[in-house]
């Protein structure tokens, strides 16, 4: 009956602290409920008409009498809050180790050798944000034309380099040659390409990001989806999180309205299978920078690209909305947050109005589209098509 699912990720875009967050000093956090009580409102009437008011722990949005998607949301299972472990859950693969982290930089032996395989010495190794240490660093950098190294609480090794000192191939042979080392007893979810461009005092990062992520050690919905004949889009980063196991087509996005341009793009395209888009932005510009407000309007922004999306599908479409972690503009420090995500859902088949309560991982959203599109499940989460599906 189901042709197609458009599963869209508002990265980062929690709705509160999950039960166990004190283990992660994450209590209180609420991306989406304060961001409004710090911003004093916001409009979002698209989603609301889906149903994102109606979900538990939703306050800062008043619920409706009849939404036109069905709602609910989701704890993680998962160990972290990254968006490894997040996107990785969503596509049915439970993360029950942490990876690892260095909060405190990078180890001699590790950075030693890494200098020795790039033939230069490095800047930085420490956890910063990203638009902070360019700042620090960035002088020195175009001096040195060494490259910058920082961490943060994720499980990330990023490497920040301006195009004009170190051009972008030889940054992403910079990132392939970490990617090879930290394996093992190193490993790590992520290493990070972060090019910048512009003079001191006022750098910028580029859109020519690249992340290199370990593979999922097990098959996920996108490998089955594969199997099972569909084509896998991947648009925005999702090509990078799953190091592009499973994903059949890739499109790069340079912002949010460029993944919703090309998520329109690939309906146009592709009349089947899976289209599987994260919207970055939200996490990635105004979470991270604890920019309350730029969070708010570009939550503002998308949502008036929803009718966009609903008008091109087709009868046999469902589309998915939610997000892989929280990243709350207002809690301290500038790491992620360990939240419940929403899960909406909506299309011709799918019934209105249906609650779908708290689901007890973001891997039901897996085992749904398995049961949806008829391909094998991953063994994790607990699919709700016999709920959602009109009879």
């Amino acid at each position: 009956m189901i042709d197609r699912v458009i599963l869209l990720v508002l990265d980062s875009v929690g709705i509160g602290a999950l039960p166990d967050a004190e283990k992660y000093d994450d209590m209180g956090a609420d991306t989406l409920g304060n961001i409004v009580k710090e911003t004093g409102s916001i409009h979002l009437p698209n989603l609301q008409q889906l149903g994102l008011g109606n979900i538990e722990s939703v306050k800062a949005i008043n619920a409706i009498k009849n939404p036109s998607g069905t709602f609910g949301r989701a704890a993680e299972l998962s160990v972290g809050k990254d968006t490894t472990t997040g996107h990785w859950e969503i596509a049915g693969l439970i993360t029950k180790e942490p990876f690892r982290t260095f909060p405190d930089g990078f180890p001699s032996e590790i950075m030693e050798a890494f200098e020795k395989k790039i033939g230069t010495k490095t800047l930085g190794n420490y956890a910063a944000s990203g638009t902070v240490i360019i700042e620090e660093l960035g002088e020195k950098h175009m001096k040195t034309g060494y490259p910058i190294i920082y961490t943060s609480a994720d499980s990330v090794f990023q490497i920040a380099a301006h195009e004009e000192i170190i051009p972008i191939n030889k940054l992403y042979n910079m990132c392939e040659i970490a990617r090879e080392m930290m394996q093992g007893d190193y490993a790590l979810a992520r290493i990070i390409a972060r090019p910048f461009e512009g003079e001191l005092g006022a750098f910028s990062r580029t859109h020519r990001r690249k992340d290199y992520s370990l593979s999922p050690p097990h098959p996920t919905i996108l490998n089955y989806c594969e199997e099972a004949g569909y084509p896998v889009i991947g648009i925005g980063k999702i090509d990078d999180i799953f190091n592009s196991k499973g994903v059949t087509h890739s499109v790069h996005t340079e912002n949010n309205m460029d993944g919703i341009n090309q998520t329109l793009k690939a309906m146009d395209k592709y009349s089947s299978g899976l289209i599987f888009t994260n919207l970055v932005d939200f996490d990635m510009k105004y979470g991270h920078r604890r920019d309350a407000l730029g969070y708010r309007l570009a939550l503002e922004e998308a949502d008036t690209r929803i009718p966009e999306i609903l008008s091109k599908m087709k009868t046999n479409d469902v589309l998915i909305i939610t997000a892989d972690h929280g990243n709350d503009p207002t809690h301290p420090g500038t790491d992620h947050t360990r939240e419940y995500v929403p899960i909406i859902i909506t299309g011709n088949h799918i019934s209105a109005g249906l609650n779908l309560g708290t689901r007890c991982s973001f891997a039901d959203i897996a085992s749904t589209i398995s049961e949806l599109l008829n391909t094998k499940d991953t063994g994790n989460g607990i699919g709700f098509s016999e709920l959602i599906l009109k009879s």
